[in-house]
C-alpha cells in the first residue's frame, strides 16, 4: 500500500468516527454518491449540533479527531528536521524533545480521543512521553457526544476536581471554560506564536492563553477542474462575483445534459454550519467577525451587501433546496457529478476519491481540486475559512500543573503535529508544518491553502452563551437566504447579540 493511499485511508478512519467542532457525533462512513440530496436530519453528520451546549453542529465531519474537524505562514520554524528521511508509523509517536525530567514519577489524567485513530495514536504518545520524562499519563476517553462531554467537563469544573489534568476542547470552549484553565503564557507563549494567529486569538481569552491548538480545519472550495478547462476558466474563482460567473455559465452548459446539475452547492440549513459559511462570506468581503473587541459589528454596510449577494444564489446558481442542505447533502451533490462547486471541509477530499464499501469510485474522483474560498471585490479582502478543530488545556484543578503543562508542550509541538499528520491527516495548526513536504503528500490539498485566513467564532466574546448567540445568527441569515430583506434581518441580529455580549 502506497503512502498516499494510506494517507487516504488515515483519513477515511477519522471521518467514520467525528465530527468536530461544526460537527456531530458520528460521521457516516462515505457512501456512494446520491443523485439527490436528501436533508439528513437525525442521520446528518451533524445532527446533534443545535441541541449541544457548545453548538457543535456544522463544522467538518471531520473535523479530524478522535470523536469526530490564519494567517500568515510563520518564518523561521523548521519543526521536521529529526523526522525528514524517516518512515513513520502510527505505533511510533516522535521522541520528546530536550524532555524535562523534573516532575518523573508524577502521573496525570488525559481525556483524549475516544475511539478509532485518534485514540490509537494517544496511546503512542503517551507511551513515549512517559519513556523520555518519567511522567505518567493515564488516558481517558472524553464521552463520544459532545453534549455529555461538555457537561462532563462542566462537572468536573464545578466540582473543582484534580480528576482531571488536562483535555481536548472543541474550538468554540475556551471561552466558556476559561475561568477553570490555566494560564499557558508563561510556560507556552513562545510556542504560541508557531501556530496560526487567528486560532491562538481564539484561544485567548482576557489576555490568558487557556489552551494550546491542537489540530485544526477550516472550510474551502472545492471545484470541477474538467469544467473549468471545458468551459475555458484558467483558474478557479478568486471573488464571489467570479464564482457567480463561472458557476452561471458552466449551469448553463451543463444544464441540457443533466437536469439535476447546478452551480454551487453549501450548508445553508439553519445550523451552526451556516454560522461557520455566512462569517466566511462576511469576512472574506470585508464585513468583519459579527463581534470584535466585544462590540457587535455585524450591522455594517459590506455585511448587509454580501448577505443579499448570498441570498441571490438560492435558485441561480445554487438549488432552492440548499437552504436544507448539511456537509453531506452538498457532499453528495458535488460527489456524484451534480455541482461545478462546493464548499466543505476536508474530509470531503478523501471522501469524493476513495471507493465506497461496494468499490465503486465517485465520477468525479480524478476531475476536482481545492482552492481558498472566494473573496470580495476590494483590494483588502481576503479568502477566509472558518476554524474548526480541538485545542488542548490543563485544569485550574490539576495537583500536576506543571507535568500537565509539559505533555501540552509535547503533544502540540511540531514534531507531533507532523507525524500526526503524515500518520493520520490531521490537519496541523502550525504553517510551517502545513508546508512541510511530507505532510503535503499526506494532505496535498493544503499546499493551495497557505494563504487562507483561519477565522475563527466569537465563542470568546460570548462564553458560555455562544450557543444562543450563534443561533441567533444562524437564524438569521437563514431567513435572508429565504427571501427575507438583510436590511431587516441584520439590526434584529445584532439586537440579539447586544443582549448576551458581556
Amino acid at each position: 500500500m502506497t503512502g498516499k493511499r494510506f494517507s487516504i485511508l488515515a483519513l477515511l478512519v477519522v471521518v467514520s468516527l467525528l465530527l468536530a467542532s461544526c460537527g456531530a457525533e458520528a460521521t457516516p462512513t462515505p457512501q456512494a454518491p446520491a443523485e439527490t440530496p436528501t436533508t439528513m436530519a437525525a442521520e446528518s453528520p451533524t445532527a446533534m449540533a443545535a441541541e449541544t451546549p457548545s453548538a457543535m453542529a456544522g463544522e467538518s465531519p471531520t473535523a479530524m479527531a478522535g470523536e469526530t474537524p490564519a494567517g500568515t505562514a510563520m518564518a523561521g520554524e523548521s519543526p521536521t528536521a529529526m523526522m525528514t528521511g524517516t518512515t513513520m508509523t502510527k505505533d511510533k509517536a516522535p521522541p520528546v524533545a530536550n524532555p524535562n525530567k523534573s516532575f518523573a514519577d508524577q502521573e496525570i489524567i488525559y481525556y483524549g480521543d475516544t475511539v478509532g485513530l485518534g485514540a490509537e495514536l494517544d496511546q503512542s504518545l503517551a507511551k513515549q512521553f512517559t519513556a523520555d520524562t518519567g511522567i505518567k499519563v493515564k488516558i481517558v476517553p472524553k464521552p463520544q457526544n459532545a453534549t455529555e462531554n461538555y457537561s462532563t467537563y462542566q462537572r468536573f469544573f464545578q466540582a473543582q476536581s484534580a480528576d482531571v489534568d488536562v483535555m481536548m476542547l472543541d474550538v468554540i470552549w475556551p471561552g466558556a471554560f476559561a475561568q477553570h484553565l490555566v494560564d499557558l503564557t508563561p510556560k507556552l507563549g513562545d510556542e504560541a506564536k508557531n501556530h496560526y494567529p487567528g486560532i491562538i486569538e481564539n484561544n485567548t481569552v482576557a489576555g490568558k492563553l487557556v489552551a494550546m491548538p491542537w489540530f485544526g480545519d477550516f472550510g474551502m472550495l472545492y471545484y470541477r477542474t474538467d469544467l473549468l478547462k471545458k468551459y475555458s476558466f484558467s483558474a478557479p474563482p478568486r471573488t464571489w462575483e467570479e464564482l457567480q460567473q463561472q458557476a452561471t455559465k458552466i449551469v448553463e452548459g451543463e444544464k441540457g445534459g443533466n437536469a439535476n446539475f447546478v452551480g454551487f452547492v453549501f450548508q445553508g440549513n439553519a445550523y451552526e454550519g451556516l454560522t461557520c459559511d455566512a462569517l466566511e462570506w462576511i469576512y472574506s468581503s470585508g464585513g468583519g467577525k459579527i463581534i470584535e473587541n466585544g462590540k457587535v459589528t455585524i450591522n455594517n454596510p459590506k455585511a448587509i451587501a454580501m448577505l443579499n449577494t448570498a441570498k441571490s444564489w438560492i435558485g441561480t446558481i445554487a438549488p432552492k433546496g440548499v437552504t436544507s442542505y448539511q456537509e453531506e447533502d452538498a457532499r453528495n451533490v458535488f460527489q456524484a457529478g451534480n455541482a461545478a462547486f462546493m464548499r466543505n471541509w476536508p474530509y470531503a477530499y478523501a471522501a469524493a476519491k476513495t471507493p465506497d464499501k461496494e468499490g465503486k469510485i465517485s465520477p468525479i474522483a480524478d476531475k476536482f481540486d481545492v482552492a481558498p474560498l472566494p473573496h470580495g471585490n476590494d483590494p483588502g479582502d481576503k479568502s477566509a475559512g472558518t476554524v474548526g478543530g480541538w485545542q488542548l488545556g490543563v485544569s485550574k484543578y490539576s495537583k500536576h500543573i506543571d507535568a500537565a503543562t509539559e505533555f501540552v508542550r509535547y503533544m502540540t509541538g511540531a514534531e507531533v503535529q507532523t507525524w500526526r499528520a503524515v500518520v493520520g491527516s490531521f490537519v496541523p495548526t502550525r504553517p510551517a508544518v502545513s508546508q512541510d513536504p511530507q505532510v503535503l503528500t499526506a494532505m496535498p490539498f493544503l499546499k493551495n491553502l497557505a494563504d487562507v485566513v483561519r477565522v475563527t467564532r466569537p465563542s470568546r466574546e460570548l462564553a458560555a452563551d455562544y450557543n444562543e448567540g450563534s443561533t441567533a445568527f444562524f437564524q438569521g441569515v437563514s431567513k435572508i437566504l429565504n427571501g427575507g430583506d438583510p436590511a431587516t434581518e441584520v439590526p434584529a441580529i445584532e439586537n440579539r447579540l447586544n443582549t448576551l455580549v458581556k
